[in-house]
């Protein structure tokens, strides 16, 4: 049998964090200054006027409260707002290696592994640093792993089309205990002086270990009894750096070179797929939705997770069944429901089935259910 679990996880969270009065008291300084600087233009109807953030607006459109960043000096600086990174040399460790080793290492140790049981590796997020070499394999030299590593992106899905990724090659023979990491600073791609998403993202890296039942000699296991993921076309969410740019003669300081993304429209489209991804996914399994204990939704808005969840449900979720960490981390991209499953799992007893879900950029939905060993 390949009966495939989850036997570690681990999370690096940032030691510098931001609160919601914290940015806005950024943002709007930022806003001021720049109002005062176009006065005419703004006074003669050439330019639109900033409009002012508060802490209600921020917490009543996403639920969030606070998010860890890797700067937060850079990100606070009206003539700054973004985050200032130190460049590393090329025979330095990478920053998104540097968190992924980090968070796999708690991994390891959950799991009972040493590196040199770990035959690949896989770097699933949503914004790598550079092209080439994969993160992934500076992740496997530092730690010592052998066997073979690689990158992938599925945007806000990543880690749990990394899971599925990981599970089939192992049943498939390719590997026989594989490390997932999830490194994301996402606030790398924020554009903090727009009002409408300056509060979104936060930073973070998440990491799991996927072996088969058979080796596992963790005391918090879940095997993985099915994954099923789905992508559908769309340009609601988008973010367009790329390599191109230079022969494209594009604009680097444009809004599009970051991430941008129609939230009403997200909100509408995705909260149905992904409602419908879940549901099809237990009746695939013969499972109904009172069998599930715990639901560890992608923590990208409040709203949007209480809407799925009590349409999963037919009512409101109960406190434990639907954990929120955004509050705290905010949007994490790929990280978001590896953080909710690593914080909320303990407590599950033998036998408890629960369900892993992510869903953003692509559209991409990635569903994977797992019952306590």
């Amino acid at each position: 049998m390949n009966e495939i679990v989850i036997s570690g996880t681990g999370v690096f969270t940032p030691k510098e964090s931001i609160t919601n009065k914290e940015l806005v008291e950024a943002y709007n300084a930022y806003a001021e200054k720049f109002n005062t600087l176009n006065k005419d233009l703004i006074d003669n109807g050439e330019l639109d006027a900033l409009e002012l953030s508060n802490e209600d607006f921020i917490y009543n459109a996403s639920g969030i409260k606070n998010r860890y960043v890797m700067d937060k000096k850079g990100i606070l600086d009206p003539d700054i707002m973004h985050p200032i990174l130190d460049r590393r040399n090329n025979d330095e460790p990478s920053i998104l290696a540097e968190m992924s080793i980090e968070a796999a290492k708690q991994a390891l140790e959950v799991s009972g592994k040493k590196p040199s049981d770990i035959d690949a590796v896989i770097t699933a997020c949503s914004n790598l640093e550079r092209a080439y070499p994969a993160i992934a394999i500076e992740v496997q030299q530092y730690l010592g792993i052998q066997g073979f590593a690689f990158d992938m992106n599925v945007a806000c899905s990543s880690a749990t089309f990394g899971i599925q990724a990981a599970a089939d090659m192992i049943k498939a023979g390719s590997a026989e205990t594989i490390l997932i990491v999830d490194p994301e600073i996402c606030s790398g791609h924020l554009d903090f002086k727009d009002r409408d998403c300056h509060f979104i993202f936060g930073d973070v890296c998440t990491a799991l270990i996927l072996e088969k039942k058979a080796s596992a000699n963790s005391t918090n296991s879940f095997e993985i009894l099915s994954t099923k993921c789905i992508t559908q076309f769309s340009n609601n969410i988008r973010n367009n750096f790329g390599f191109l740019n230079q022969a494209e003669n594009s604009d680097l300081d444009s809004p599009d070179k970051l991430f941008i993304q129609e939230g009403r429209k997200v909100f509408k489209q995705v909260v149905p797929i992904v409602s419908s991804l879940i549901e099809g996914h237990l009746q695939d399994n013969g499972l109904s939705i009172d069998k599930i204990s715990r639901l560890w939704l992608h923590q990208a808005n409040l709203s949007m997770n209480q809407l799925i969840a009590k349409k999963l449900l037919g009512r409101d979720p109960l406190e434990g069944e639907m954990p929120i960490v955004l509050n705290e981390y905010a949007n994490t991209s790929s990280a978001g429901s590896i953080i909710a499953f690593h914080k909320h799992n303990n407590d599950l007893i033998k036998n408890d089935i629960g369900v892993i879900c992510s869903f953003g950029a692509g559209y991409s939905v990635g569903s994977i259910i797992v019952q306590k060993s």
